[in-house]
């Protein structure tokens, strides 16, 4: 069964409401689909008061085809299916993918395919669920610590991981 809205449920907490920080290279974000992920999506040029219209009907298909079905998260472990979903949101699927096929120790390409998947599940039966959760996020807190946005953005995006962490490890059936 997926998990797909209980993980979207998590991430639209961890984004919020309308943004439009000057630090942030994203700019202006509602529920967090940044103006220009909304205008690749619909085709159209938005407004300001289009993005702070949007509502989790309009985003939730984008989600679910940019970041989750790129990810492949279906297909992932339940538990780790959030740590890469959540990080594909926050850093991009190419990003999420290359740091789960680094800690499988295969091509990191950025796109998952069979052969990826099949080492995540060869992995996962060698260390566990637990074990593969705690290095993908351990490794992805060591990439924001590394972004020159990390003092104005740390504190969040830590919490963010710690958050995830424990919520995937609740979703380890």
């Amino acid at each position: 069964m997926s998990n797909f809205n209980e993980c979207l449920e998590i991430i639209l907490k961890h984004e919020g409401g309308f943004v439009n920080h000057p630090k942030d290279p994203g700019g202006i974000t509602n529920l967090g689909i940044t103006k220009n992920t909304y205008e690749d999506w619909t085709e159209e040029d938005a407004t300001e008061q289009d993005m702070r219209d949007l509502t989790v009907e309009d985003v939730a298909p984008i989600y679910e085809e940019n970041y989750w079905d790129k990810c492949k998260c279906e297909d992932l472990p339940n538990g780790l299916d959030l740590c890469v979903f959540d990080f594909s949101v926050n850093a991009g699927p190419g990003r999420a993918a290359k740091y789960l096929q680094l800690l499988v120790k295969t091509m990191a390409d950025g796109a998952i395919g069979p052969n990826t998947l099949r080492c995540v599940n060869e992995y996962v039966e060698k260390f566990n669920v637990k074990h593969a959760i705690d290095h993908y996020q351990n490794a992805r807190q060591k990439y924001y610590e590394e972004l020159s946005t990390f003092d104005t953005f740390g504190r969040g995006w830590t919490r963010r991981v710690k958050e995830t962490t424990e919520l995937a490890l609740n979703m380890i059936v």
